[in-house]
């Protein structure tokens, strides 16, 4: 099938997650990436996980699908190689560190109709990477169980995976602009902003302005019913957003009469979201039981027909076990790694879903994109890969 942005090409020069993440989803979705790299790779060729073979499984999984361009960008000469790619294309995506030849205002010059866009850290052009953000913008001190005192990080680079969808999204404006008007754009997206933007959006600041500090709760859900459950073989996490989950949760557990005596007792109506959370504590008391008598299977059994949110804990090795059955997941024998299952695209068009193309080589199509591209006849893309400005060794 002809994918949606077929016929768009993007030179990305970039390294760790937001950028990459920001190519490869426009990749998936029929762009042709071309990841730009210094010869030898960039910092990230090597970040761990590591596969058997010592190939990084993190560099593979976000750039599946690209095509991969190597040069020598201390060079003046490989520099202007990139520079003749972008102004053939006319789209870079990037988080590199500006190079003379490839600033915004050089690459305009060559190309006056150039989308740019352009990840930092902080506006002010400071460095930053999302463990750092996240840091600065508060979530630690509310994460993590209610005794704890010292910060706790989260292991998901969120702000990484934010940026990079954000990123994605401000190129096909854009690009959007340019075919209506013919303009070109230079948008900046600083990893700082989109962090402090989410806390703005979802409340948390607001909340904090007037004068409500969030606590620390734990596993337990802020304004509602929701926390996990120690079981006879493991542990679920139980949630009640509305109503008929709270009835529904109340009539599969049998524990209607006591739920309403407690409401009498403390003056309360569960069916309030605010009350739910209010007496969290002592509505935990009354349903813990019920959960630590049953297995997860018994519980998933009577829980089957309510409209209760819930979910087993499973760790990674749990999750692999059933990869197969996740449509999701197709096999990919990746080269230098092997045959594993990877997910496709999570965007689905109609029914039809996007299946994953392995991540190429290093510099794998190096002298392809010089000749198709850039029409360098083979005996130069010799000449400039025996100069070591283009292409591995």
């Amino acid at each position: 099938m002809t994918l949606p942005l077929a016929g768009m090409r993007v030179i990305e020069l970039s390294s760790f997650v937001a950028v990459p993440l920001g190519g490869m989803t426009l990749a998936q979705l029929g762009a042709d990436v071309i990841r730009v790299d210094q010869i030898g790779g960039g910092p990230d060729i090597d970040r761990w996980p590591l596969a058997p073979s010592g190939r990084s499984l993190y560099w593979a999984g976000l750039n599946k699908g690209k095509r991969s361009l190597t040069a020598d960008l201390r060079s003046p000469e490989g520099r202007e190689l990139v520079a003749d790619l972008v102004a053939e294309s006319g789209v870079v995506l990037t988080n590199a560190p500006p190079r003379d030849g490839l600033t915004y205002e050089a690459l305009r010059e060559r190309r006056p109709d150039l989308i740019h866009v352009r990840l930092q850290g902080r506006r002010d052009g400071g460095n930053a990477v999302d463990y750092t953000v996240n840091a600065a913008m508060g979530f630690p001190s509310i994460t993590g169980p209610p005794d704890r005192t010292a910060p706790v990080n989260h292991v998901l680079p969120a702000w990484d995976i934010a940026c990079g969808l954000y990123l994605a999204i401000g190129l096909l404006a854009a690009e959007r602009h340019r075919l209506r008007t013919g303009e070109g754009q230079c948008l900046h997206v600083a990893l700082q902003d989109v962090a402090l933007a989410t806390a703005g959006n979802l409340g948390y600041l607001a909340e904090a302005q007037l004068g409500d500090a969030r606590p620390r709760l734990g596993n337990d859900l802020f304004g509602d019913f929701g926390r996990d459950f120690a079981t006879a073989d493991g542990r679920v996490m139980v949630v009640a957003l509305t109503p008929r989950h709270w009835r529904d949760l109340v009539r599969a557990t049998g524990l209607g009469e006591v739920v309403t005596a407690l409401e009498r007792a403390l003056g309360a109506d569960f069916r309030r979201a605010g009350d739910r959370y209010t007496y969290r504590d002592a509505l935990a008391g009354i349903l813990a039981p019920w959960f630590a008598s049953r297995t997860c299977e018994q519980i998933e059994d009577a829980l089957e027909d309510a409209s209760v949110l819930r979910s087993r804990y499973r760790d990674f090795a749990d999750l692999t076990a059933d990869l197969d059955t996740e449509p999701l997941m197709a096999e990919l024998d990746q080269p230098g790694i092997g045959a594993h299952l990877a997910p496709g695209s999570p965007l689905r068009l109609g029914e039809t879903s996007l299946p994953p193309a392995p991540a190429p080589d290093l510099g794998q199509h190096t002298d392809e994109i010089l000749q198709e591209v850039l029409s360098r006849p083979p005996d130069e893309v010799d000449a400039l890969r025996t100069r070591r400005v283009a292409g591995e060794p």
